[in-house]
């Protein structure tokens, strides 16, 4: 979230980025709330002054026999501490408020953010390779994997609903190789891998910004816990309400983990296949930096997934987000895609970001600087990659007539070279 006194000092300037992420405020709300959480500090801090100078003054008035001055003072300490209990009251409510509303707020667009208003308006990076022209009869992956019979979408909804699928044999088999092909990638290039719980705490989703925005999107516990939507809610919030050292930073964490969305506001869209699911498997990359190396961070990071789906050979295209486009946490995002010839679109793969401090002021995710104060950290986090659209790509740009090629690349993690 952002620093209630950076919003209260820069109000112009938060407006301003508002407006470039297509989000409205109640900026005068703020500025009255925190006016009045500040007056009500005051008070009760001026007056708990007043009530301490007073009770010392009692055992003195007693001591020189002064009993009825010391009970007027006694009743006194009484007023006041009713008083005290008013303001601090008025306190709580002005913060309880204030925290709600600066929970709500998105992230501030870094410069570098593109201005714009929905995934039209963000500008291409790069982009690698060439979709495939077929001189056969080309199949999407939602017919061409029930065809070979490594996909079964009837039976996903027998045993849950629609939106989830069930892999069999090779499909299994290929699934289970893009994760470890990608997770082996990336701790060879310095990252801790992790095994995490795939549920959490509103504590820990309120750390990464799921919680309370976007709760509907969220499959919820009768105990009150929370299927997480990506490894990115667990590797960030390990180090939350901990103090690092400089030294210690960054930390590169890799995990992966099935990821659960409800996709409540998705209804209708991208229903087909493996697009859009409601369960899908992820590797996720993270990284906790100190604030002036994280946009290096951040390019490294582009470059890790970019060298995954460029071994994999799949054409894609690299996107710089707009700030209307950009997710809710992020101040500066770049999305992969990769090309849909059943859907003749692109389709995204991952989102790499910077979210500054934004995540960590959440946190409370510090670091003790060379002077010995305590700075809020910067994280970053990456898909690498997201499988459901992957395994999607690899069927429909590596199918041939004899079935599925596949990626040199992954074939040590298969132990086979074709599906068919």
């Amino acid at each position: 979230m952002l620093d209630i006194r950076f919003v209260r000092e820069n109000i112009d300037l938060v407006n301003k980025a508002m407006e470039s992420r297509n989000f409205t405020w109640d900026s005068k709300r703020f500025l009255q709330l925190d006016e009045d959480r500040r007056s009500a500090i005051a008070q009760e801090e001026a007056l708990l002054s007043q009530r301490n100078t007073i009770s010392k003054s009692i055992g003195a008035l007693m001591g020189e026999g002064k009993k009825e001055e010391a009970e007027a003072a006694k009743a006194e300490v009484a007023k006041l501490k009713e008083k005290i209990a008013y303001y601090a009251d008025l306190h709580e409510q002005a913060e309880s408020a204030l925290n709600e509303l600066i929970l709500a707020i998105p992230n501030i667009p870094s410069e570098t953010t593109p201005i714009g208003k929905d995934e039209d308006d963000n500008p291409e990076v790069r982009r690698w390779g060439t979709p495939p022209a077929f001189d056969f009869e080309f199949k999407a992956h939602w017919d061409l994997g029930v065809d070979l019979g490594i996909i079964d979408f009837e039976r996903a909804v027998k045993l849950a609903e629609s939106r989830f699928v069930l892999l069999g044999g090779l499909g299994a088999r290929l699934e289970r190789a893009l994760i470890s092909f990608m997770a082996d990638t990336h701790v060879s290039r310095g990252y801790k891998e992790w095994w995490c719980p795939v549920m959490a705490n509103a504590k820990t989703l309120t750390g990464t910004g799921q919680l309370p925005k976007f709760e509907e999107d969220l499959f919820k516990t009768t105990e009150g816990l929370y299927l997480i939507p990506t490894a990115e809610v667990q590797l960030t919030n390990i180090h939350s309400d901990e103090v690092l050292s400089a030294d210690q930073l960054p930390l590169k964490y890799c995990a992966f983990t099935p990821c659960f969305r409800e996709e409540a506001g998705s209804a209708g869209r991208d229903t087909r296949g493996l697009i859009r699911l409601h369960q899908f498997d992820k590797v996720e990359i993270v990284q906790l930096s100190l604030p002036e190396a994280s946009y290096e961070a951040l390019d490294g990071m582009v470059a890790h997934v970019e060298s995954i789906v460029r071994s994999l050979g799949l054409p894609y295209r690299i996107l710089r987000l707009c700030g209307g486009d950009m997710s809710f946490t992020s101040a500066l995002t770049y999305d992969f895609e990769v090309y849909s010839e059943a859907q003749k679109r692109w389709l995204e793969v991952s989102s790499v970001s910077n979210f500054e401090s934004f995540q960590a002021n959440r946190l409370k995710l510090r670091y003790r600087d060379a002077d010995k104060k305590t700075q809020l950290a910067h994280t970053l986090n990456g898909s690498s990659l997201a499988l459901p659209r992957i395994v999607a790509a690899l069927l429909e740009n590596f199918q041939t007539p004899d079935g599925i090629r596949i990626p040199e690349a992954l074939i040590p993690y298969t132990g086979f070279d074709i599906i068919k």
